[in-house]
C-alpha cells in the first residue's frame, strides 16, 4: 500500500490533463445515471480498499470543520466550542476552520481516528466519490485523486464506464 501512496501524486499529475478534460465534459452534459454509476463504483472500490491501511487523507490534509462539527466534537471532549477552536483549529485564507497542523491530531499510530464516531462531516464523506450531483465537485475530485488511492481508482474506472 505504501508504494501505491508514494506513487500517487505522480500518477495523479500524469492523469491531471486527461481528468480535467473529462470533468469539463462531464459538467457540461452529465449522464442521467451518473449518481447511480458513482455509487456503484464507490461501493466496489471500498470493498477492495481498507482505509486503515492508508490514512493518507489524515496524514496529508486537514478537513474543514463546520460549526456543527465543532459543537459535536467539543461536546465529546467536554469542552466549550471556543476552547476546542483555540486548542486544535485556526481560520484559513478562506475563513474556514481547519486543523492547526497535519497529520491530523486525532490520528493514531495505528491509523485509527480517536474521534471517529464524532469526526467532521468532511472526514465521514471523504473522498466524496458517492455524492449526488458528482459532476459539481470536479475540482475537489481532481485534488482528491492525488491524496486517495481509492478516489484515483474510482475516477479511472469512471472514465472507462462513462463515454463522453
Amino acid at each position: 500500500m505504501q508504494d501505491q501512496i508514494n506513487s500517487l501524486p505522480k500518477r495523479a499529475k500524469d492523469k491531471h490533463k486527461e481528468n480535467k478534460t473529462f470533468f469539463t465534459k462531464l459538467k457540461k452534459k452529465p449522464p442521467k445515471q451518473l449518481d447511480y454509476v458513482m455509487q456503484e463504483l464507490h461501493e466496489q472500490e471500498f470493498k477492495r480498499t481498507d482505509c486503515l491501511e492508508c490514512a493518507n487523507c489524515c496524514k496529508t490534509t486537514g478537513p474543514l470543520f463546520t460549526d456543527k462539527d465543532i459543537q459535536r466534537i467539543a461536546k465529546h471532549f467536554k469542552m466549550k466550542a471556543q476552547k476546542f477552536i483555540e486548542t486544535y483549529l485556526h481560520l484559513d485564507d478562506e475563513n474556514d476552520y481547519v486543523l492547526k497542523s497535519v497529520p491530523c491530531t486525532f490520528l493514531g499510530a495505528d491509523n485509527y481516528c480517536s474521534i471517529y464516531d464524532v469526526r467532521p462531516k468532511a472526514c465521514s464523506e471523504f473522498p466524496h466519490t458517492d455524492r449526488k450531483k458528482f459532476q459539481k465537485i470536479s475540482n475537489l475530485t481532481l485534488k482528491n485523486v492525488a491524496i486517495c488511492p481509492a478516489a484515483f481508482n474510482i475516477v479511472e474506472e469512471m472514465k472507462k464506464r462513462i463515454q463522453l
